[in-house]
């Protein structure tokens, strides 16, 4: 379980929204930490500022042994020429341990009328247009791709172009769905939020504020319209779809809800933790997560 390509990411992973409120100082300390509890791979996303691959990198050179996944480089912010490069001298610098994960993400701008699924296969064809056309030395170790994947027709593209695929904001029966799609050989790997509250009302107070923007999207809207969700509790915020999409309660609840993703056909679940003030830090959480996930003597 976990691997992409023969890169074992472990079962769980951490994804991180903390860092783009972080100085270098306390980023780079913090993925030290998460390296030494024995978690093997790290996913950050690029929303809000940061540069995916800039920031993967910045990862990668302050710590030892950590994955560091890019879950998503949107591909609106960097041509396919560049993200290529940028991947490629990563992977030279540091042998089986980046993963480029690819998504359509927020499309160029609202209004547009390019189609998530043309754009990603127009992006796709780029990059393998790429291959051995540049002076830059090629890695030993491969370069690895995966890319955000909802929809039946997204998940075939990653099951046919890429090592495979990452859900984010789905629910367990969606865990089953793209298992079956993306067939027993393709990676799948499940972002899930977490929220250590037990009280009903002051945990899904916190779930809706973090799935606000979710809710209100389009291609997400459609995402929850898919999984069987009905409209008014996708514009109400629902406690189901609220209790589906973010797991809440103490660590034996939480943890056992985080096994569901993998018994249903995720390789690797990737835990992200709200309920955060921003420049905070979720350190004693995946510290407690740790314990609970982690194989013995913590997978290192």
């Amino acid at each position: 379980m976990g691997g992409i390509d023969g890169l074992d990411l472990g079962t769980f992973g951490v994804y991180t929204f903390d860092f783009e409120f972080q100085p270098a100082a306390q980023i780079r300390d913090a993925a030290q930490e998460l390296e030494e509890q024995g978690w093997r791979a790290l996913w950050v996303p690029e929303l809000l500022g940061r540069d995916a691959l800039t920031h993967a990198g910045y990862l990668l050179a302050g710590t030892d042994r950590m994955r560091v996944v890019n879950g998503i480089a949107q591909i609106w912010s960097r041509g396919a020429r560049w993200a290529y490069g940028a991947s490629l001298l990563l992977a030279d610098a540091y042998p089986d341990r980046h993963v480029l994960g690819l998504g359509f993400g927020g499309g160029p701008g609202q209004g547009t009328a390019v189609r998530p699924l043309a754009a990603m296969t127009a992006y796709l064809d780029e990059l393998d247009a790429l291959s051995g056309q540049t002076p830059n030395p090629m890695p030993q170790a491969p370069m690895r791709r995966i890319m955000a994947a909802y929809g039946p027709k997204m998940l075939e593209l990653a099951r046919e172009r890429t090592a495979g695929a990452q859900t984010y904001h789905v629910n367990v029966a969606h865990t089953a769905q793209a298992r079956e799609i993306l067939g027993p050989d393709a990676f799948l790997g499940v972002e899930h939020a977490v929220l250590f509250e037990s009280d009903p009302g002051k945990a899904r107070a916190i779930a809706r504020e973090h799935l606000h923007i979710y809710l209100n999207s389009p291609y997400n809207i459609a995402k929850f319209r898919r999984l069987g969700y009905s409209e008014e509790e996708i514009a109400d915020g629902g406690n189901r779809i609220v209790d589906d999409l973010v797991f809440w309660g103490d660590l034996d609840t939480v943890v056992d809800k985080l096994h569901a993703h993998v018994e249903a056909g995720a390789d690797h679940v990737a835990v992200q933790v709200i309920g955060i003030e921003p420049g905070a830090t979720a350190m004693p959480y995946w510290r407690l997560l740790g314990e609970a996930l982690l194989p013995p003597g913590g997978g290192a």
